[in-house]
């Protein structure tokens, strides 16, 4: 093994642990202001349009931020890349802890973003540089579990700092990260920097379709659809004919990574319907305190946190299309008895929350694993950049799509064993999802089951898609 670029998987599995405590922080910065929003609204005296900027822009700058951390970490060394963006997570925090105004709070948000964003790049590349193909997955599984711990502790933190303390307070959390900074700089290798042109007209292209296509959707604006629409045409037309474009067209006309990323995409825009339609599900049609929310939902993020790993060493064990396979079918069900069971007690739904999110983190690291064998080293950064922008992406689009969905409702009832009234709307939602997860599911058991690093190690022999 090249040391140099993976590292003993010693190393490696340090590497690992730091990855997932950074995770655990990232993943609560992004979530902890969710619950600020109120006091913040009534400091500054704005609208929630106004207020609600402060968890969207760092959401979009998030999602941008890492395809180009991945690009760059084609080029430039990996050490250098984490360096900065945690520095710059800092920096914002900073900015925002000392805020006097709503446009020093935003702009410490949007920092903390642009470095924030070095993170989820960084966890899609050092499992792939600095572990063994074998226990791979286990390494992802071990990364997805402090993204689940985030989700556990942002809010609870979240609600116990806002009780004893100012808001600002909520910018000093991600200062945790200066500890784990010098791990980092220990640990990752000290590869030679590629020299390399970047193109940063075709990122700034990217990055403006990015924007106004997710903003035209959270907004419903028909000229930011128009403009993202055009700005992502020229983009594409930019990749075919700059020497050295941002996005190689070649990367896409690798069938593998191609319908891994489609399948990513449909998976992701799917499974933000256990975290956004739930607490609309539970307060709407269950009839439930909104504060009783978050501990119904808090279970299923437990048990991610507490499988996560597992998952990961089952993968490496048995293979990404076992473990899909698995995983999916929970996901099916969990869509198929939400769908059914609509209007049953707040603890079933709370049950059929666990066996959807310990689905959708299967899901998550057997199709990380499957598009990681896809792609060629001189791929791997930008490739799995553009995986995690994706994830982000649909996660703001599957919101604003349910929105729309709710707000237009339903009389007919589409699932026919669905015997309550109420909620109409949430049960064809979760019904329809239940049948995409079984397209899903067949389509990638005839594209992917037998490819490289999907079958298990005493499997058949390894095939490309």
């Amino acid at each position: 093994m090249d040391t140099t670029k993976k590292g003993p998987d010693a190393d490696g599995q340090k590497l690992i642990l730091v990855l997932m405590l950074t995770m655990t922080l990232s993943s609560m910065s992004a979530m902890m202001f969710n619950l600020a929003i109120p006091p913040i609204r009534e400091q500054f005296h704005l609208t929630l349009g106004e207020t609600s900027w402060v968890t969207s822009a760092y959401m979009v700058i998030y999602a941008i931020g890492t395809v180009v951390y991945g690009k760059l970490a084609d080029t430039v060394r990996l050490k250098s890349l984490v360096t900065f963006g945690l520095v710059l997570f800092v920096a914002g925090s900073v900015a925002g802890l000392f805020s006097q105004a709503y446009w020093m709070v935003l702009l410490g948000r949007c920092v903390q973003a642009m470095g924030a964003a070095a993170i989820p790049a960084t966890a899609g590349l050092i499992p792939i540089r600095y572990m063994s193909p074998e226990r791979r997955g286990s390494a992802i599984g071990t990364v997805m579990v402090g993204l689940a711990l985030g989700g556990v502790l942002g809010p609870i933190v979240s609600a116990l700092l806002l009780q004893f303390a100012h808001w600002r307070w909520l910018f000093a959390i991600p200062l945790l990260v200066l500890v784990l900074l010098p791990f980092y700089r220990k640990y990752l290798g000290n590869e030679s920097s590629a020299s390399a042109h970047v193109d940063w007209m075709g990122g700034g292209l990217l990055s403006a379709a990015v924007v106004l296509l997710v903003l035209s959707l959270t907004n419903r604006s028909g000229w930011m659809l128009a403009a993202g629409m055009l700005a992502l045409g020229v983009f594409l037309r930019w990749i075919r004919t700059a020497d050295d474009p941002f996005i190689r067209p070649e990367l896409f006309r690798n069938k593998g990574y191609s319908l891994g990323l489609f399948i990513m995409i449909l998976m992701s825009g799917s499974v933000v319907s256990l975290s956004f339609l739930s607490p609309l599900l539970l307060t709407q049609v269950q009839r439930i305190d909104p504060a009783w929310v978050g501990l119904a939902m808090v279970p299923a993020a437990a048990a991610q946190a507490f499988l996560g790993k597992r998952t990961g060493k089952l993968v490496d064990q048995r293979g990404s299309a076992y473990v899909f396979t698995i995983a999916s079918c929970l996901l099916l069900c969990s869509f198929a008895l939400m769908s059914t069971f609509i209007g049953s007690s707040p603890l079933l739904v709370s049950a059929f929350l666990i066996v959807g999110n310990v689905g959708q983190m299967g899901v998550f690291i057997a199709m990380s694993n499957t598009i990681s064998w896809t792609l060629p080293q001189e791929h791997a950064g930008i490739g799995m950049g553009i995986l995690q922008m994706t994830n982000f992406i649909m996660f703001a689009v599957g919101s604003a799509v349910y929105s729309s969905l709710l707000d237009l409702g339903a009389i007919v009832k589409w699932n026919v064993a669905n015997g309550y009234p109420d909620g109409v709307i949430f049960s064809n939602i979760f019904f329809v999802l239940a049948v995409l997860q079984a397209a899903i599911l067949f389509f990638y058991r005839r594209r992917f089951a037998k490819m490289k690093g999907n079958a298990s190690k005493t499997g058949q022999a390894s095939q490309t898609v």
